[in-house]
C-alpha cells in the first residue's frame, strides 16, 4: 500500500512539473528549466524508495558492471570487419543485380 502511494506521489510530481511550466509560461527559461530538473530529481527520488524502483536501480547497476567488463574491439579490429561487411553486400547486389537482369532478358524472350 505505501508503494502506491510513493507511484501517486511520483506522478503527481511530474504532473505539477507540466502544469506549472504551463501555468508560469511567462517566468524565466532558467527559472522554470531548474524548478523542472530539481522535480524530476524528486520524483526519481521517491520512485526509488519503491520497490520496484530499487529493482531498476540494481539492474541499473549490474548493466553499467557487465559493461565495464566487456572486452570492445580495437580500432583496426572494426575497420576491418566494416570493411568485409560492404565488400559482401557490393558481392550479393552484383549477384542479385546479374540474377535481375538475366531473368527479365529470359523474360522477354519468352514472352517476344
Amino acid at each position: 500500500m505505501l508503494d502506491r502511494v510513493k507511484w501517486l506521489g511520483v506522478f503527481a510530481v511530474l504532473a505539477a512539473g507540466v502544469v506549472g511550466n504551463w501555468y508560469f509560461g511567462e517566468t524565466s527559461l532558467l527559472l522554470r528549466a531548474l524548478v523542472l530538473v530539481g522535480l524530476a530529481l524528486l520524483a526519481l527520488y521517491l520512485l526509488y524508495l519503491t520497490k520496484r524502483g530499487k529493482q531498476l536501480w540494481e539492474l541499473a547497476n549490474l548493466s553499467r558492471a557487465e559493461i565495464r567488463r566487456v572486452v570492445w574491439p580495437t580500432r583496426e579490429v572494426t575497420l576491418q570487419t566494416t570493411l568485409i561487411v560492404i565488400a559482401l553486400i557490393l558481392v550479393v547486389a552484383l549477384i542479385l543485380w546479374g540474377l535481375d537482369s538475366a531473368l527479365s532478358w529470359g523474360v522477354k524472350q519468352a514472352i517476344g
